[in-house]
Parts: C-alpha cells; structure tokens; sequence
C-alpha cells in the first residue's frame, strides 16, 4: 500500500475513500478495511485520526453540510442547496443521499442525520421566518427538500430526474417563501 506523505494528506484520503464506500455501500456494508484500501493507508490509521468508522460517517456527513451551511447566507440557503442536488447526476452511487438512506436504520447514523440536518439547516432555515413556528416551517421545507432529492436522485423520477436546476430551484423557493418569508424567491 502507497501512503500520502503527512496527516493532512493521509486524512483527506480516508475522507474520500469513505464519502465514496458510504454512498455506495451505506454505512453497514461499509469495512473500515475497505476504506484504508481504496484511500491506500492501513486501517489502523482511520482509527488514528477519525476514532471509528461512526465517528468518519459523522465527519462525512458534517463536511458535505457545513460546506454549505459555511458558503450560503440563510436567505439563499434553500436555493443553493436545491441548485448542488441538482448538479449531481441523477442515481449516482456515491451520492450524499444514498449514504443516508442506506445507513438511516443505523443508531449512530440516523444521529448524526437529526444533527447536521434537523438541527444546523433548521436553524438556519427558520431564522427566516418571524412566525411562532418557525422551527415547524423549517422542517417542513427540508421534508421537502429531502423528498425532492429521493425522487430525482434516487428513483429517477421524472421529469425531476432531468428538469433545470434554475427552473426547480425557482419554483421551489417561490413556494417555499410562504413559509420562510425571508427565503430569496427565484
């Protein structure tokens, strides 16, 4: 096995590798083995720097999120989220939402699921909104959000699977600025 040269190398490769397996595979059917191998690294390593397998899915999930989160202001939030989605290919494998929903059932992945989406995108979400609701509105957007995601990404569904990312990022901001009436239409 080759090995990156320093820490930094050595962990972005093991992120990869397991943002790859997990999209593919889902967190269960995902060997910590199977990691080290395709980032080209012994496994004893992952555990140097991430712990546990659960504690790399948590930093998976939490790296494609706040990525995000970091680089959209909230009233733009719903749309930049809506316009990645719609970048990935529809059923691409390693896509972030097939890591969820084949590891949702699973104790450890479904917390970190709740936390990075039930928590930092709902608050984000429902700071735009003055309602007492507010939490309630979010969530309700990022049901929708979700749903829109399975549909396109995992079942293919058209025509959402091929429709243009500006055209459902419109419509669905629009919509959505009924309930958060502070969201960036369009």
């Amino acid at each position: 096995m080759s090995r990156p040269r320093d820490a930094a190398a050595t962990k972005a490769a093991l992120l990869d590798a397991a943002t790859k397996l997990f999209g593919e595979r889902g967190f269960d059917r995902t060997t910590v083995r199977d990691i080290a191998s395709l980032a080209g690294v012994n496994q004893a390593l992952l555990f140097r720097y991430y712990g546990s397998k659960d504690a790399l899915f948590a930093t998976v999930l939490a790296t494609q999120s706040r990525e995000l989160l970091e680089d959209s202001p909230a009233e733009h939030l719903l749309r930049n989220v809506l316009l990645r989605m719609m970048e990935e290919k529809p059923r691409r494998e390693d896509h972030p939402l097939y890591a969820v929903l084949r590891s949702s059932h699973h104790d450890s992945a479904a917390e970190v699921v709740r936390r990075q989406l039930g928590e930092e995108y709902a608050r984000a979400l429902s700071s735009l909104t003055d309602a007492k609701d507010a939490e309630l509105r979010a969530d309700l957007v990022l049901a929708w959000v979700v749903g829109i995601g399975v549909l396109r990404s995992v079942f293919g569904k058209q025509p959402l699977a091929n429709a243009d990312a500006d055209t459902v990022a419109a419509l669905v901001t629009q919509a959505a600025s009924v309930l958060l009436e502070h969201t960036e239409p369009g």
